[in-house]
């Protein structure tokens, strides 16, 4: 009687430990591997002109600031040939190398252009403009090797907000879908080649048409898929974002990051550049007010979807994106109401959820 129970009750646990595995990612994500990230692309910019942050009336530098309050990871975009040395590869290189000193993991956003790549931008280099398509994927592995090589990141992107594809034409993932899977392919040669232990990213931007996305890569040697969501442009419902992540884990059985997310800490401006972010219509109401408070419990909540679906962390975008050219600017920030830091420098509460 005492073995028929025994193995009654085996089968239940092991049906148990079916239906769970059904419906959960179980992505086990050790506490040093979950990414509390911070894009801080703008920074060496901002250092240069002088400008101060502080904490607490304190004043220190940014990294510093966000560590103390927790956060592991910086994210650095890197553009092939800029037209100044804002992100360009000596500069992120000596970035980088000042992030490690920290003790910080480094994660590059490699644009493979020479300005801005996202859904609507993939404007292919111009140094590479020219080049056959054979040629093309020869400067893409040497390119990405060197990256690799000389700066040694813990993640890499090949491509940023890749929705349409990179390296447009002939990158193009409707166009030339082949082409576009070769090149994304002899980027992550490159980096298996160079440094095995990198962790390599794909990034889509939103989580609508992400799960066709990630199928036309399924064949692909990557390790995390990156999503970026903000809710002006990928949408207010915070729970389909959720079952969205849940769904991209179980169907592809590798965690998605949220790599780029921002939110208002007020409507207000500091300088006289229009904000991407001005109107209450933009906020998801009336749970996040844009006040302080409303970013902050607006991330947090961000971070508990992560935890609640095994994702492996996010990354919050122009933290560091302060007005920095007076505040009569028509050529300055943005995304002034949209940093971690106030009008004042002065680090808001946000910071909080790093911790």
């Amino acid at each position: 009687m005492k073995q028929v129970t025994f193995q009654i009750i085996f089968l239940i646990m092991l049906f148990s430990s079916c239906i769970k595995n059904e419906n959960e990612t179980n992505f086990p994500i050790q506490e040093d591997d979950f990414i509390k990230g911070a894009d801080l692309s703008f920074l060496p910019q901002l250092e240069g002109l002088s400008i101060p942050f502080y904490d607490e009336g304190i004043q220190s530098d940014v990294v510093s600031i966000l560590k103390k309050h927790g956060m592991n990871t910086v994210r650095i975009r890197l553009w092939h040939t800029p037209n100044t040395q804002s992100s360009s590869f000596n500069e992120v290189k000596k970035f980088a190398e000042q992030i490690k000193k920290q003790k910080l993991k480094v994660w590059l956003s490699i644009h493979y252009s020479d300005t801005w790549a996202d859904p609507a931008h993939q404007q292919i280099p111009e140094a590479w403009k020219n080049l056959s398509f054979e040629k093309l994927k020869d400067s893409v592995y040497n390119y990405t090797s060197k990256i690799v090589r000389e700066i040694e990141p813990k993640y890499v992107q090949i491509g940023n907000e890749i929705n349409p594809g990179f390296l447009l034409p002939k990158g193009d993932r409707f166009d030339n879908p082949n082409q576009f899977i070769e090149l994304l392919y002899t980027g992550i040669k490159a980096v298996r080649d160079t440094d095995p232990n990198c962790k390599i990213m794909i990034h889509h931007a939103g989580y609508s048409n992400a799960l066709s996305f990630f199928n036309d890569l399924k064949q692909l040697d990557f390790d995390i898929m990156a999503l970026s969501y903000y809710p002006i442009w990928h949408g207010k419902s915070l729970s389909e974002l959720k079952s969205s992540i849940r769904n991209l884990q179980i169907k592809f059985s590798k965690p998605v990051v949220i790599a780029e997310t921002a939110y208002p800490f007020t409507l207000d401006w500091n300088d006289w550049t229009n904000n991407i972010v001005g109107q209450d219509n933009q906020l998801i109401l009336p749970d996040y007010p844009a006040t302080p408070e409303g970013q902050k419990n607006f991330l947090l909540k961000i971070k508990d979807i992560c935890n609640e679906v095994d994702a492996l962390g996010f990354c919050y975008w122009g933290a560091d994106f302060v007005a920095f050219e007076g505040n009569e600017s028509k050529n300055g920030s943005s995304w002034e109401n949209q940093a971690l830091f106030d009008f004042n420098n002065e680090l808001l509460p946000t910071a909080n959820a790093f911790n």
